[in-house]
């Protein structure tokens, strides 16, 4: 199977079960307005999606592994094509929007790990690092057009009909599904590196629960600050495209480093860090810069990661990124809620400060993965 068809499949795939929760952050003001929900009640919300993701994950790596990519990449499709529409006709209150991204979350699992192992099946292993970069970055991408949907159609006809839009271009990807070849039911892998995985695992929880800050609230915090709700979407559709290119452009060089990628993630991890310790400070000049650092470095690794473990794991990639991926999901739970409470309560600085010790703290864990994974490799 052509890789570039593969390639372009698993990025619409991940888009379109990804942009829900990105679209409610990226329209958190117009639907916030009408729902009447504060930052911690969108935090709830977020994290509700990313919660029901994480216990969804290693389900899903299971329905993967045992029916193949391109069915369950199409189901999940699916499923977040009908939640987007959902959110549309039945949101009435904070409550109903939990319930229907609840079930995008599921759709959310199934895109991801499907996509996960068309790529690592059907793509040469010189090219596996640059076409996980790109698959990763339908998640800024999916920031970009949240971000973009605020002045091209929140302000104009309403943020119901963004949903009604994304909803129709989530189920357009349907037949952009690469198929699958000759599948047949894996055996599960049998020596993990399932220490180091964990340790992995629990890096990206913290790294993610600061990260998704970025893309939940940069938009309600920029208008905190006084900025029009135009301009802050467009910062966030900013922050969307410095992270699709540097996730692209970190894949590019994992095709010729692909040995020390956990410890570039680390490295990745301490820059955003700095990023959003600039967050809190006052002033367009500092929104920008923790923006271009935020987004750039500290939410450029996800793609890397799945290559470092897909790289231990061929046999079983869905069964072993699920492992990480949960703490990926679990730190977009936790992340947003924790994070929406602080801002509810202490005010926006103080959350990007919390939220940059958190990346710093998963730089050092990333560090210690990649200490185990180098040691699992040489066993």
């Amino acid at each position: 199977m052509n890789a570039g068809w593969v390639t372009a499949g698993a990025l619409t795939t991940t888009i379109a079960v990804s942009i829900p929760v990105f679209l409610v952050g990226g329209l958190a003001v117009q639907v916030g307005e009408e729902l009447d929900f504060s930052p911690a009640g969108l935090g709830l919300a977020v994290s509700a999606y990313f919660g029901v993701s994480a216990l969804a994950s290693v389900p899903a790596g299971t329905l993967v592994e045992r029916y193949g990519a391109t069915r369950i990449a199409r189901t999940g499709i699916v499923l977040a094509a009908v939640s987007l529409i959902a959110v549309a006709a039945f949101a009435r209150s904070l409550w109903t929007l939990v319930a229907i991204l609840a079930l995008g979350a599921a759709a959310n699992a199934m895109g991801q790990l499907a996509s996960n192992t068309s790529l690592s099946r059907h793509v040469p292993a010189r090219r596996q690092g640059l076409t996980f970069g790109i698959k990763q970055a339908a998640i800024p991408i999916s920031t970009l057009l949240a971000g973009a949907a605020v002045p091209v159609v929140a302000l104009t006809v309403g943020w119901r009909w963004a949903f009604v839009l994304a909803g129709l271009a989530a189920a357009a990807a349907i037949p952009l599904v690469p198929r699958d070849s000759g599948h047949r039911r894996r055996a599960a892998e049998t020596g993990q590196a399932t220490t180091a995985l964990v340790v992995i695992g629990l890096a990206a929880t913290l790294a993610a629960g600061s990260a998704n800050a970025l893309g939940t609230f940069v938009v309600a915090s920029a208008v905190d600050r006084g900025i029009a709700p135009g301009p802050a979407g467009l910062a966030l559709t900013l922050g969307g495209a410095i992270c699709a290119i540097a996730r692209i452009t970190g894949g590019w060089q994992a095709d010729r480093r692909p040995d020390r990628q956990v410890g570039t993630i680390a490295a990745l991890l301490a820059a955003g860090a700095v990023g959003l310790a600039l967050l809190a400070t006052p002033g367009p000049v500092a929104m920008v810069a923790g923006i271009v650092l935020g987004f750039g470095f500290g939410w450029a690794w996800p793609g890397l990661m799945n290559f470092a473990v897909v790289r231990l794991h061929p046999q079983a990639p869905a069964a072993a990124t699920s492992i990480t991926q949960t703490g990926v999901y679990a730190g977009g739970c936790v992340g947003p809620l924790g994070l929406g409470a602080v801002a509810g309560y202490a005010g926006y600085p103080a959350m990007w400060t919390a939220g940059a010790v958190a990346m710093l703290s998963a730089a050092g864990l990333m560090l210690l993965g990649s200490r185990l994974l180098r040691r699992h490799a040489s066993a």
